[in-house]
């Protein structure tokens, strides 16, 4: 946005959180005329397999397309979703970046209840930038991103989300997309015009050509950035203008479980991210769950080469996955 081989040891890291975080919970949230549905299972979600997924991302390398790490990455993160039980599609697409180049670009939907026509779809971009084209060191803005917060974060919590549908499914239709190109936009000393449909890529070809003929979906949510310490998610003005009312829903879930410090309902930014090409163009009111602080900014290590593993705090994990399965499990 304007803005290896794992090791041997992860499938163990995993199936120790899996067990750890298995546990479920009553909600005693209230349905949408305001009267308490204490009937309403929501489950647990599980910070530390979150962060287990995360790492497993970082572990390849830099997921830039057209790198040996983005195809392992991409061929893992389709597996796991195919494995949590998800009927999986993938759309293999050459797309042009505004410097001319084609990348061979792979968006992997993971559907769940595809039968049914209510459904929710949450999103996040799963590679990662080329240039640390805003590192503080010269030196490092040749060197790709890792992408542990800006990218991974996200697909993190949705693949934990897959693990608890899986085991627990909703009452409606969810749809997981995974997001490539997102963040191959002009670098910060491109000299010619730096125009927003640089960046999403992938969403754009997604939004145009959804994974499924004439897909719709009530809402959706995109995820970005959403595993740096203190973070902070305010109403940004893209979502605020498209889906106003689902900011709302997600905010106010939130705040119900306690974690209106993270969820601050303050007005925030207008952000170029994935969010504004699927409103625009897929027609579907979607909003931002995007870091974005007090003083107009994002993360420290936002595209330098400190957005590494050490930037994740499994709480705000928590906070944004436990947000998200209170709202998915109480829609009907």
């Amino acid at each position: 946005m304007t803005k290896h081989k794992y090791l041997l040891f992860l499938p163990l890291l995993l199936l120790l959180a899996a067990v750890a975080c298995s546990s479920n919970k009553r909600s005693a949230d209230a349905d949408s005329e305001g009267k308490p549905r204490a009937d309403v299972v929501v489950p647990d979600f599980c910070a530390d397999s979150a962060y287990a997924y995360v790492k497993a991302q970082t572990d390849f390398g830099p997921r830039v397309p057209n790198s040996a790490a983005h195809v392992a990455c991409g061929d893992y993160l389709a597996a796991k979703l195919e494995s949590f039980g998800a009927t999986v599609y993938n759309q293999r697409v050459e797309l042009a970046t505004y410097d001319g180049h084609l990348l061979k670009a792979r968006n992997i939907v993971g559907a769940y209840r595809p039968e049914l026509k209510r459904r929710v779809v949450l999103f996040s971009h799963w590679d990662s930038r080329p240039w640390a084209d805003h590192d503080p060191a010269e030196a490092n803005r040749q060197k790709p991103v890792p992408g542990a917060n800006d990218g991974a974060s996200g697909v993190g919590v949705l693949l934990e989300i897959a693990r608890q549908l899986q085991q627990l499914p909703t009452e409606i239709g969810v749809d997981i997309v995974l997001l490539d190109a997102e963040d191959y936009g002009a670098r910060a000393d491109y000299e010619g015009e730096h125009r927003e449909e640089f960046w999403c890529l992938g969403s754009q070809y997604w939004a145009r050509n959804p994974h499924v003929p004439n897909y719709n979906a009530r809402f959706g949510i995109l995820l970005d950035m959403v595993g740096g310490y203190e973070a902070e998610f305010r109403y940004e003005m893209v979502s605020e203008e498209y889906a106003h009312s689902i900011n709302k829903k997600v905010w106010r879930a939130a705040e119900d479980l306690g974690y209106d410090n993270y969820f601050v309902a303050r007005t925030g930014h207008y952000i170029t991210d994935d969010h504004v090409f699927i409103n625009r163009l897929a027609h579907i009111p979607t909003i931002d769950v995007i870091a974005f602080n007090e003083q107009h900014s994002f993360f420290e290590h936002w595209h330098t080469v400190g957005d590494d593993i050490t930037v994740i705090d499994p709480a705000t994990l928590k906070a944004v996955g436990q947000t998200l399965l209170q709202v998915l499990y109480h829609e009907k």
